[in-house]
């Protein structure tokens, strides 16, 4: 039920990271976006009504000019020519004209050469922008303003410059007000920065889908890679080559990937050892036991009634138990050395010292055979560190093998070197080892089938290597059949500050 939640949640698309980066890019885009076209908008307006009210304010220099020199003249009939033609021109452009006289100045525009009640115009009639343009032009400064506009219902601009008589003095003044025709152009431009934005805003949008998809896809296919490998197919992988963090991040699952694969095949060969394990033990107790509970059982019944016979009964049991007890003593050292928690005990140990030990008790076994054990060394003194009762079973081993499998009148040799590292050589004249067997004689509970080895565990090499590997070493065998084994130790050189 709880999957299946998950699923239904994994389809909604607004909870898809597709969706989640657009929105990203979009609201970013969008923000962005609006910012730039208000500021471009503005400084747009700004600069075009700045162009428009210099513009005017040429245009009310001028006039004022002509005002002016109409005035020192005393030429009305001029001033009413100029006037009409020059208000016929701007009545073509929906602006108006004003001509006021400065009626605080006792040098005052005389009212004929105004069109317009400049007393009244300066009271109520006038809006407070207009005002306060005109009181700066009658100060002698070109001034201007713009916005809305109370007297015209709309968006205006508005421009005064002062009319000077011969004397310099400020008789009045010229207010030019609105251009509709400007302001409209003023709104096109806007118009067409918006469109430009929304048009700029639908590609980037598209733009932002397909960047969102760039790097949602990536990662939703690991999404998937990874909900395989939850599922146990280990052979999934992402085949993703991507630059920057997703790419390392894909790599890293199909490493994943690959360790996995190897921990569920290691998992599979530690199976099918665990099962081969209980099946051969099972079998090497079987067999003792069954021999035993033979035995028991005609010895129970009386079917064995000689004293010889029963002797002999008797003596097998005792075999049989003595093999259980050295499979049994095998396994616990096998085990004990499998161990990776298990540390041995290392000293300063004489490998010279350590044959010479072997030898002495070992020899009584190869003179059944009239084997002879010869023994080499550069060194009466060739020190190693490890455990001395391990170093002895481990080389024990490999000898009680060697003479095993050895003819009768033959030579082991034994060779100790010292080079860059310690080399031990065990040789005999054997048998020898099929070429086919090599790769398997370290294998728990692999026994050839020859009749020398009818009483062996199959844990002797086993454990000789782990015992090897305690020490740092390694074990190499070359072996050529009816020619004989060699088996070499190999040990790191220790130095005498650690001795």
């Amino acid at each position: 039920m709880e999957e299946k939640e998950q699923k239904r949640n994994g389809n909604r698309f607004y909870q898809k990271l597709l969706f989640q980066l657009f929105m990203y890019f979009a609201l970013v885009i969008c923000m962005f976006a609006i910012l730039l076209s208000v500021i471009y908008m503005k400084l747009y307006e700004k600069s075009t009504i700045n162009t428009f009210r210099d513009d005017l304010a040429k245009k009310a220099e001028r006039i004022a000019q002509n005002v002016s020199v109409y005035a020192r003249e005393k030429d009305r009939t001029g001033f009413s020519a100029y006037f009409a033609a020059t208000k016929s021109v701007f009545d073509q452009k929906e602006t108006d004209i004003y001509i006021v006289s400065n009626m605080n100045s006792a040098f005052a525009l005389d009212e004929g050469y105004t069109n317009c009640d400049s007393e009244r115009l300066m009271g109520d009639e006038l809006p407070k922008a207009m005002v306060k343009i005109l009181k700066l032009a009658f100060e002698g400064n070109v001034a201007s303003s713009s916005g809305y506009d109370s007297l015209y219902y709309r968006q205006s601009v508005r421009v005064a410059v002062p009319i000077k008589d011969s004397g310099g003095n400020v008789s009045g003044a010229i207010m030019i007000v609105s251009v509709p025709q400007d302001q409209m152009i003023l709104y096109s431009g806007q118009r067409y920065i918006v469109i430009s934005s929304i048009a700029a805003l639908i590609i980037s949008f598209i733009v932002s889908i397909f960047l969102a998809g760039k790097f949602s896809r990536p990662i939703s296919k690991m999404r998937k890679i990874a909900l395989r490998l939850a599922e146990g197919d280990y052979e999934a992988k992402t085949d993703i080559h991507h630059g920057g963090e997703i790419g390392e991040l894909a790599s890293s699952i199909d490493i994943l990937s690959d360790k996995l694969k190897e921990n569920e095949e290691v998992r599979n060969n530690m199976e099918q050892m665990r099962r081969d394990f209980f099946a051969n033990v099972s079998h090497e107790l079987r067999t003792p036991i069954t021999v035993m509970r033979g035995y028991s059982e005609m010895l129970v019944d009386g079917v064995v009634t000689k004293e010889e016979k029963k002797l002999q009964y008797y003596q097998r049991m005792l075999n049989e138990c003595k093999s259980m007890e050295r499979l049994v003593g095998d396994l616990l050292t096998l085990s004990k050395m499998q161990n990776p928690d298990f540390e041995i005990e290392k000293e300063p140990v004489n490998l010279v010292q350590v044959f010479n030990d072997i030898i002495r008790g070992i020899h009584v076994v190869a003179a059944k055979k009239n084997i002879a054990l010869t023994l080499q060394y550069s060194d009466e003194c060739i020190m190693m560190l490890g455990d001395y009762d391990r170093l002895r079973q481990m080389f024990l081993i490999i000898l009680d093998n060697a003479i095993k499998f050895s003819n009768e009148d033959s030579v082991i040799k034994i060779d100790i070197e010292v080079h860059n590292n310690i080399a031990v050589k065990i040789t005999d004249q054997g048998i020898g080892i099929a070429a086919e067997e090599l790769p398997f004689i370290f294998e728990k509970f692999y026994k050839s089938r020859l009749r020398q080895n009818a009483q062996g565990s199959g844990l002797g090499l086993v454990i000789a290597k782990q015992i090897a590997i305690k020490h740092d070493g390694r074990i190499e065998v070359e072996s050529e059949l009816g020619k004989g084994t060699t088996f070499q130790f190999i040990f790191d050189k220790t130095s005498v500050e650690v001795l």
